[in-house]
């Protein structure tokens, strides 16, 4: 199977969104404490980041898996 640009840089897009989404996971998962200035950011904010960055992650992957015809 040959893999042109578009797939391979698809692909590291994707990869990038699923390291985003393990390191969201882990703040989720630790309770790490995030402060911004004197603003604690909130959990729910991780939660969110965790569904966009997995669903790019996958949705990235299986447009670079496509078989072009």
């Amino acid at each position: 199977m040959h893999m042109d640009s578009k797939d391979f840089w698809l692909r590291i897009t994707g990869t990038i969104f699923g390291i985003v989404a393990i390191l969201h996971l882990l703040r989720i998962i630790t309770g790490i404490q995030v402060l911004i200035g004197d603003f604690t950011l909130p959990v729910w904010v991780n939660w969110m980041g965790l569904l966009a960055a997995s669903f790019l992650c996958c949705w990235l992957w299986i447009v670079s898996g496509r078989n072009k015809e």
